[in-house]
Order: C-alpha cells, then sequence, then structure tokens
C-alpha cells in the first residue's frame, strides 16, 4: 500500500529540512578566501524568512515525502537557470545549434511572468524605427544596440508566425498577437522546446555555484540537488513580481562574488500621493484623456496624453508607468516631484471660459458644472484644490483645470512593479554577456543594469539578451571542446 504522509507533519518536515539546509550552507560552505583568489564561492540565495514564506518554498509531493540529497553531481553540457523569456530563448538558440541543455526554475511551471504580461494584451514589440526603439533604453542604448539588431521586431512576428501565433500592429505602433493572450504562444513555444530535447526541471530554487568544482547547487522539494555544468546562463529576472519567480535573490551571491550590481529599484510601477477622504472614494476611477506634464530632475520638460487611475496610495496606470524612470530619478535627486494634470487637454482656456459664462439660472454649481462638461472626479478634484469663491471664479477653476498639481511623494513597492531598473552592471561581462569573474557562466534579461518603458521594448530586450548570451555559449562550447572534462571533487 502506498505511504501517504500526514500533510501538516510533512509541511513542517520539509522547512526544517529547508533550515538545515541553510544552516549548512552558513557555517559550512561560506567562502574560504576572497573572490579574486578563484576558490569556493556558494553562498544560500534563501533567507530564513523566504524559507518559512509559502511564497518562496516548495512542498514535497505526496509521493516524495522523505527529502533525499544527491551524493554526486549530475553531469550536463548546459544549464540554464530561470524559465523567463530570457531562458526559453536562450534554450532555443542552444537546442537548435544540437547542444543539450537542461532549464531550471523555482517555479511550479515556467513562464509565470510572461503569462502575467498577457493579462491585458501580450505586448511583443515595438513598430517604431530602429533608432527611436534603441533610444528607449537610457543609458544603455548603445550597450544594447547590437543585441536589438540581432531580433527586431519583424523577426519577433517571423519567429511567433512560425510558432503558429499570428500578430498585428495596433494603432499606437505596438505589435500584439492576434488573440492578445500570452497561454497560445507560450504552450506553442514550450511544445516546440520540448520537441528539440529540452529538459526541464521545476521547483528547483538556485542555492549558487562552488567554483572550485563547477557544481550548481539546487534546493527541490525531495531536498538538495547538484549539477555540473559545462556552461550555465542565468536568467533570474528582476525583483518585481516575487511570487511569480523574480525575487532578486540573485543579487547576493553576484555580490559576494565581486560583481557590481546597481541597485534594483521599481521601473513601470505606481506612484504614491496621499489622497483626502473625500477624493479616496473615487479610488479606482480612471482619468481619461489627459495630459501629464513635469520637469525631470535635469530641466527638461516632459509630457503625454494617456489614462491613469485614482488608488488608495496614490496614481497608477499606463500614463504614470510611461514617466516612471524619470519621476522616479526626479524622487533620488530631490526627495518628491511635482507633476500637473490638464484635465481637459482637447478644451482650450478660452472654450471653457465660453462654456462656463452661460446663464447658470436655478442651478446649484456643481450642476452647472456638469452641464458644461466635467465630470464628477473632475470636479471634487477641484473642490479639493479651490476654495468656494474659487470655484466660482472660472478664471481660477480653468488655471486649476489645466495645471491641476500633485506632488508625487515616493513609488510604489518593487514588488509591484511590472519590471525593475538596477541589476548586474555591464561592465561585470565581457562582450557576449560572460561574467569576467566567473568563466562559463553568462547572464541575460531583466537582471542585467537597463531599463525601458512598457511598449514591447522589456519582452524584446529579454529575448535579445537571451539569444546574444546563447550564442555566447556556443562560441564558449566550441572553444572548449578540446580542454579536458571537469572532475568533481
Amino acid at each position: 500500500m502506498k505511504y501517504t504522509p500526514d500533510p501538516i507533519l510533512a509541511k513542517v518536515e520539509a522547512q526544517l529540512v529547508r533550515l538545515s539546509l541553510l544552516l549548512h550552507s552558513l557555517f559550512y560552505l561560506q567562502p574560504t578566501s576572497s573572490p579574486a583568489s578563484g576558490k569556493l564561492i556558494f553562498l544560500s540565495l534563501i533567507s530564513p524568512i523566504s524559507l518559512m514564506n509559502p511564497q518562496h518554498t516548495l512542498p514535497p509531493t505526496d509521493d516524495s515525502p522523505t527529502p533525499t540529497t544527491s551524493a554526486r553531481p549530475e553531469r550536463i553540457e548546459v544549464a540554464i537557470i530561470g524559465g523567463g523569456p530570457a531562458g526559453l530563448m536562450a534554450a532555443e538558440v542552444l537546442l537548435e545549434a544540437g547542444r543539450q541543455v537542461h532549464l531550471f526554475d523555482a517555479m511550479p511551471t515556467l513562464g509565470r511572468k510572461f503569462l502575467m504580461a498577457g493579462r491585458g494584451g501580450l505586448n511583443l514589440t515595438h513598430s517604431e524605427d530602429a533608432h527611436s526603439f534603441q533610444k528607449r533604453f537610457y543609458e544603455q542604448s548603445d550597450t544594447l544596440a547590437p543585441m536589438l539588431k540581432t531580433f527586431t521586431a519583424d523577426d519577433i512576428r517571423a519567429w511567433t508566425q512560425a510558432l503558429g501565433i499570428e500578430t498585428f500592429i495596433g494603432s499606437s505602433g505596438r505589435i500584439f498577437p492576434t488573440e492578445m493572450k500570452a497561454a497560445p504562444l507560450l504552450r506553442a513555444w514550450l511544445s516546440r522546446l520540448k520537441q528539440l530535447g529540452l529538459v526541464v526541471h521545476t521547483r528547483h530554487r538556485w542555492l549558487g555555484k562552488d567554483l572550485n568544482t563547477h557544481c550548481l547547487h539546487f534546493l527541490t522539494p525531495d531536498g538538495s540537488r547538484t549539477y555540473q555544468a559545462q556552461t550555465t546562463l542565468l536568467a533570474l529576472g528582476g525583483g518585481s513580481w516575487a511570487k511569480l519567480g523574480s525575487d532578486g535573490a540573485w543579487v547576493d551571491w553576484l555580490k559576494h562574488l565581486g560583481c557590481k550590481i546597481s541597485t534594483l529599484r521599481p521601473c513601470n510601477g505606481g506612484f504614491e500621493y496621499q489622497w483626502s477622504e473625500f477624493i479616496l472614494r473615487h479610488a479606482g476611477t480612471p482619468l481619461k484623456n489627459i495630459c501629464l506634464s513635469f520637469h525631470t530632475a535635469d530641466g527638461h520638460l516632459w509630457q503625454k496624453r494617456g489614462e491613469l487611475m485614482l488608488t488608495e496610495s496614490g496614481l497608477e496606470g499606463s500614463l504614470i508607468y510611461a514617466a516612471s524612470t524619470p519621476l522616479r530619478r526626479g524622487l533620488e535627486a530631490q526627495g518628491e516631484m511635482p507633476i500637473h494634470l490638464d484635465l481637459t487637454p482637447d478644451r482650450t482656456p478660452d472654450d471653457w471660459m465660453a462654456r462656463l459664462s452661460r446663464p447658470r439660472g436655478k442651478r446649484s454649481l456643481s450642476k452647472h458644472l456638469q452641464n458644461c462638461g466635467l465630470s464628477r472626479l473632475q470636479i471634487d478634484l477641484l473642490r479639493e484644490r479651490l476654495r468656494p469663491e474659487q470655484l466660482d471664479n472660472p478664471t481660477e477653476l480653468i488655471h486649476t483645470l489645466k495645471h491641476y498639481p500633485v506632488r508625487i511623494l515616493a513609488t510604489r513597492p518593487i514588488d509591484e512593479a511590472i519590471s525593475t531598473a538596477g541589476g548586474l552592471c555591464f561592465s561585470e561581462l565581457n562582450p557576449q554577456l560572460m561574467l569576467k569573474r566567473c568563466p562559463g557562466v553568462f547572464c541575460a534579461g531583466e537582471m542585467l543594469d537597463w531599463e525601458a518603458p512598457t511598449g514591447g521594448y522589456l519582452l524584446t530586450a529579454c529575448f535579445a539578451t537571451g539569444r546574444w548570451a546563447a550564442q555566447g555559449m556556443l562560441d564558449y562550447l566550441a572553444s572548449s571542446e578540446d580542454q579536458p572534462s571537469l572532475t568533481t571533487t
């Protein structure tokens, strides 16, 4: 008869095993010398808190009630750690070149953040010209340029078509799958990779790499596992949406190796502003077709039209996401950021003066303003800023309506952001994205130090850097074919 463990005892046992592994790594697997010496570098990427957090731990399966530890490392050719867009794209390039690829991910399934990105319509890339596209990556535009050129918007459309997924260009120039969903594309992609021979290891949380034995250490529901790879790609994502796998835990290992890391910060996320109780009743209401403007930290005027969402904590929505980088940098430089909203950009001050000058009759001011074309939310925002006598003054009302002031106080937490800024600095990598301090280990995707707005740029850069790193791995394997094979200790 099959043994069925008590679920509560099984969870307790699994947590104790994880804690023992952590203590083992802390007390017995700490480096014995400086990173520069090239000796043992192995560091647990899991804190005691995350070990006890179900969101970051892996429960044992019913058919594996007793976790075990692998005695000898399994020798493999290629290890890819991270099952997001960068890791999957790298796997495809390597598999098509005839290499044996093992892909590891901490989550139960692959591409979880990719699926989340498709909830509002999967924005794959953008159709704008190459020069404009490249400039969306701020200071890293020149660094990423050669990588982006190898996998353009046209290449992405051809790639998706080969997977049986048609795409279209929206009115904004953004490119989407015709079905506006991520799941069909991911299913087709994983099916192709499986046919090519990809070996997938889910529920494998990476703990670090031993530079003496070239062993990769993982924590699984069945205990620790060790693999010895000829070359490895780290595609571990940024630091947002930890519940989907991007928790930024890799930062500690790379810092311990001596690598320079630009602090992970929220990008393409909301901002905090303290609304009054009077306005909070409108939380969740969109402000459509408005214009956001402000002066950046270096004095340039930033201005764009779009849609915002009032929330209990401040502002969300595509328009504020587009301003995310200059707003965050302004906060870092100044501590707070004043912005202005034109609540009616399609109507001029003269147009409003003509409307507001109409006879009111017996109507209340509120009814009069509604008849002039203002919504309840717009009227309440005006009441928030103006005294009654100012509200009844067309000149002051129009000025506030066209230049509504909001003082941004802070970014929302990094885990709520669509993506992150910061990451592993490119100075730590060679031109093929291999770590200078750890030959044979490559990095790609959002864990690198670049940022971009939404609009298809994020996915495109993940695809492109994954392919670029994969080509570097192929070159590395080719150059080491005649070298002695790795040995275990």
